[in-house]
């Protein structure tokens, strides 16, 4: 057998330029490399890109909901504080969210430009009301929890 690890996400999107502004600006990844207007290489730490564009055009269909493929691309922030920051974020923006707590993170849905699907969470298995394993468990996440985060800081 051979080790294997997750490299980087292939999106397919119908303008580069939009799709890129929304990956820096609201994931605050950076664009490492663009090549024309096909693709586009974004990364959020020392890899070249996490995240690759391709721009498949303007026409390009959009796939049937509940179809089989991907589904949401996650990513980690390493605080509750950073969690808080990106729900300002997005929906001071106008972006539509969904949160919910599933017992191992807090967790914002959303989607890009394109409808691809992104969750922003905060893994709280280590937090007293965490738990170890998922279990299915989706409950709702009110606003007022995940922005406790900021009042806290707000107060020292």
């Amino acid at each position: 057998m051979y080790e294997t690890k997750l490299s980087h996400i292939l999106l397919g999107v119908r303008d580069l330029d939009r799709a890129v502004a929304f990956y820096t600006r609201f994931l605050n990844l950076r664009l490492v490399e663009r090549v024309e207007d096909h693709h586009a290489f974004l990364s959020g730490g020392d890899a070249h890109h996490e995240i690759a564009l391709l721009n498949v055009g303007p026409d390009a269909p959009q796939p049937p909901p509940d179809s089989v493929g991907l589904n949401h691309v996650a990513f980690q922030v390493p605080d509750r504080r950073s969690f808080a920051r990106a729900f300002k974020v997005l929906t001071e923006a106008g972006l539509p969210v969904t949160t919910v707590d599933n017992r191992i993170s807090y967790s914002i849905y959303f989607s890009d430009p394109d409808g691809n699907g992104i969750e922003i969470f905060y893994d709280i298995r280590h937090e007293p009301y965490g738990q170890p394993m998922w279990r299915g468990i989706r409950q709702p996440l009110p606003p007022e929890t995940i922005l406790a985060a900021s009042d806290e800081d707000a107060a020292r």
